[in-house]
């Protein structure tokens, strides 16, 4: 066998060297675009959105919220209408938000109204489906 010198030695070590070198360059490459694809605006939403689908307290928090604001926007329209006096725009404002409020602190039972009349609604169709062949 040949002995090696102190070059050959070397040589190896350098070509070690430069081979991790490349594993950890690239690593570092991996975790910055890991990093750079977490901080874009797209999967920073897509995140958040993840998030508060996944927490049962926040939907319902979000539902709550949704039926209030729905509610007393519909309520607004139906008693005010489209108005340009702007007395009745804030007394319709105002009118909307208490109403909003009302609706998502009761809102289980505007949910189980609401069940109720979709179950009778979609059952009496079924049932004159049934009556008439």
């Amino acid at each position: 066998m040949k002995n090696k010198n102190a070059t050959d030695t070397l040589n190896e070590m350098i070509i070690v060297q430069r081979m991790i070198y490349d594993n950890d360059l690239e690593q570092l490459k991996n975790q910055f675009d890991v990093a750079y694809q977490s901080v874009k605006p797209i999967n920073l939403i897509k995140n958040l959105f993840h998030e508060v689908t996944a927490s049962p307290e926040i939907k319902n928090d979000l539902l709550s919220n949704i039926i209030g604001f729905g509610t007393g926007f519909i309520s607004k329209k139906l008693l005010f209408g489209f108005t340009h006096n702007p007395i009745k725009k804030v007394f319709g404002t105002l009118f909307e938000f208490a109403v909003a409020n009302m609706a998502s602190k009761h809102s289980e039972g505007i949910k189980s109204i609401g069940e109720n009349i979709f179950k009778r609604f979609f059952n009496k169709n079924k049932t004159n489906q049934n009556l008439n062949p």
